[in-house]
């Protein structure tokens, strides 16, 4: 057995120590870093393959995965064990991949898997921010060739003052709150959001961020020093081609690829691209008969003209400000937007943004409607408002199979759904379970800023009170040496050619969701400044074609959305409300059509869309739980007798007593001379005891009547 050579340091973020140690546990990794503040602890490890893939992209995979026993839970569900991972999972996989793809070289070719396993939770440390540093770590003592450290914080303005690595009780009432992840050089990817947030705001938060991730840097590197580790794997980089092919093919296809460059229409500019590459691949193997010696010129000579289409498009953004399609860098698309489009949606839109566009319907529901948050840190909370992003294949023109959602389509729906998460009115203003579906139609650059605007229209048609209108904006960017380029609602093509994604949503008032990731190093403040002042001035423009269609949120809803009534009983009557088993709640139900539910205090939301059937059914419900007044008069039905008396049913689940000397003003010798079972008569409430017995009189009732 090897001996323990355990190594850690420490250091101070945020006012809490952050531990990374290494050499205790799975020895057998790459890399084996746990990652620890508080009482939370994250073991984090890398591992690479041994043999070359066959992919031509570098094979990363990254996994989060909370265990229920970290925070003390047994899970749910017949097998009793984690299963699929759920969306926080998802997300945290996410945050933690995009800022650690770019440091591995580019030409990487073996299978590396990083995996972050939550030890422990604790709720004053969330574990997913400390798992980038973590894996970051892991990578960095590994023999994988690594570039630099990034770490990860997070940052919350709480009552206007920043906080670095919040509570989760803190997180709740934050302003603002972001996740950060950089190298000690630079900021590469933000996630986050906030209330109307200013842009100066969000830059000063991000500046904290970078000071605290340089302090884990330097400890990773120095974790690094301190494990002698071994020296990085080689990596293998493409044989430079041949110089003449590389001359031939720029001098024959230089002006092909600019014609195809300025070609309209994302189809049409693919086609001239794919036209002016086979002519390219066709010149460079012309007379060459060896099939193998063809297949390496021809693989050759397509790398030649990629980067050279690359280097094309980027030369015409940064000197001539011409974009692919013929915009100017600032330059927003055509927007044409419509509302109302579907009539039996409570309420849909359909946003188009140049040749992205998106179908948004929004459904109006009542309590049972909201979904149960079972994640680490969440248990026993639920979400009432609720957003689903689909990418069907057809709205990039392609045939493939509807699988489950991806990555992608969560980590999208995501950033839409607290793009909005900050205007939805209360639940006390709108006592509504309001879920948005948009799929998508047509795609040619971000989609999920075609889902935060379709949405906002979405909801403004249903009639849901938001505070104000949301519309995102997709940024990017063209880094060349000093030189660069910002662009406003970039295209797909300009997404895969540049340096950075750059998403920013808001009201007219300030930013509410925030995502940035890059593919160079890390991205200078002057850049980040500019684009967001850039990405405001789209913003605002996005919103000002958006309110040409919907003014104003509509004041009256669909004919079909439910309609909430609510009304307040004794808590102590929820159980005759619900009846045993939910069988007088259910009952309800059945004879009225609506939906009905109550909470522990004693609210009930009576929800349909006729209101003739809520109407009965508030009266149903108030006759179940209404409570005796003493001097009162009610017309009840005779349920028992006795010699003594009779028991009377004043409304469901409630009869009180005539006493046979109360039954009549003249002497009662048998009481069946008087009622019997099944008989209505008029009683009057005399006595209420202290056990809730009730005392009623026919004789006073008569009386007064």
């Amino acid at each position: 057995m090897q001996p323990l050579t355990p190594f850690s340091v420490s250091v101070e973020i945020g006012g809490r120590t952050m531990t990374l140690s290494t050499g205790k546990y799975a020895k057998q990794a790459s890399g084996a870093v746990v990652v620890s503040m508080a009482d939370s602890q994250v073991l984090c490890t890398a591992v690479a393959g041994t043999s070359p893939s066959r992919f031509d992209f570098v094979p990363l995979t990254v996994e989060y995965m909370d265990r229920t026993a970290a925070y003390g839970k047994i899970p749910g569900g017949f097998f009793k064990r984690e299963g699929r991972q759920n969306e926080r999972e998802i997300l945290a996989s996410r945050v933690i991949d995009r800022p650690i793809r770019p440091q591995l070289p580019k030409t990487w070719r073996f299978e590396t898997q990083c995996i972050a396993t939550v030890m422990s939770f604790d709720p004053a440390c969330d574990t997913d921010v400390m798992s980038v540093s973590g894996l970051s770590a892991a990578l960095h003592i590994s023999d994988i060739p690594y570039k630099t450290p990034v770490a990860g914080v997070r940052v919350a303005s709480i009552e206007g003052k920043f906080v670095v690595n919040p509570t989760m009780a803190q997180m709740d009432g934050a302003e603002l709150l972001i996740v950060v992840a950089g190298t000690a050089e630079s900021v590469c990817m933000v996630e986050g959001g906030g209330k109307e947030v200013a842009e100066a705001t969000m830059m000063d938060a991000m500046d904290l961020a970078h000071g605290e991730i340089k302090k884990i840097c330097a400890a990773i590197e120095q974790l690094r020093v301190m494990t002698g580790s071994a020296a990085k794997r080689p990596v293998d980089d493409q044989p430079a081609p041949p110089a003449e092919l590389v001359a031939s093919i720029k001098a024959s296809s230089r002006a092909s690829v600019n014609v195809a460059l300025r070609t309209p229409g994302k189809f049409e500019r693919k086609d001239a691209m794919k036209a002016a590459k086979v002519a390219a691949i066709a010149s460079a193997t012309a007379g060459i008969d060896d099939k193998a010696a063809a297949a390496n010129t021809a693989a050759q000579a397509e790398a030649i003209f990629e980067k050279l289409m690359k280097h094309e498009m980027r030369t015409m953004v940064i000197a001539e400000g011409t974009r692919l399609d013929g915009r100017a860098t600032d330059e927003i698309r055509a927007i044409w937007t419509e509302v109302g489009v579907s009539p039996r949606t409570h309420g849909s839109s359909v946003f188009t943004r140049g040749e992205t566009q998106a179908f948004v319907a929004c459904t109006l529901g009542v309590e049972d409607d909201a979904q149960r948050l079972d994640f680490a840190g969440t248990t026993g909370l639920f979400r009432r408002w609720l957003l689903t992003y689909n990418f069907p294949p057809f709205c990039t023109g392609e045939a493939s199979p509807l699988r489950g959602p991806k990555r992608r389509e969560i980590g999208h729906g995501a950033l839409a759904h607290r793009a909005i998460q900050y205007v939805m009115p209360s639940q006390e203003v709108f006592p509504y379970v309001v879920r948005c579906t948009s799929d998508v139609l047509e795609s040619n650059g971000s989609s999920s800023m075609a889902t935060v605007c379709g949405s906002t229209l979405a909801l403004m048609d249903a009639g849901v009170p938001i505070k104000a209108p949301v519309a995102g904006i997709a940024m990017g960017l063209i880094k060349e040496g000093d030189e660069f380029a910002v662009l406003s609602d970039i295209l797909g093509d300009e997404d895969h050619l540049g340096d950075m994604d750059f998403k920013v949503t808001g009201t007219a008032n300030g930013i509410t969701a925030f995502q940035m990731d890059t593919k160079i190093s890390g991205v200078p403040r002057e850049i980040m400044s500019k684009a967001l002042n850039q990405a405001r001035e789209g913003r605002l423009h996005i919103l000002s074609e958006m309110l040409k269609t919907i003014p104003t949120v509509r004041d009256t809803m669909s004919e079909y959305a439910p309609r909430i009534t609510s009304l307040h009983i004794k808590p102590d009557k929820i159980r005759e409300l619900i009846g045993p088993g939910g069988k007088v709640i259910r009952g309800l139900q059945d004879k009225t059509g609506c939906r009905v539910t109550v909470d522990d205090s004693g609210k009930v939301d009576v929800a349909s869309s006729d209101k003739v059937a809520a109407a009965k059914c508030i009266a149903m419900i108030r006759e179940i739980t209404a409570e005796a007044e003493i001097g009162k008069l009610y017309v009840g039905v005779v349920k028992r007798i006795t010699d003594f008396g009779a028991f009377v049913e004043i409304f469901p689940g409630t009869d009180g007593l005539v006493h046979i000397s109360h039954l009549a003003k003249e002497r009662v010798n048998k009481v069946t001379d008087i009622v019997n079972e099944g008989d209505e008569v008029l009683v009057r409430v005399i006595d209420i005891d202290k056990m809730g017995k009730i005392r009623l009189s026919r004789k006073e009732a008569l009386e007064e009547s």
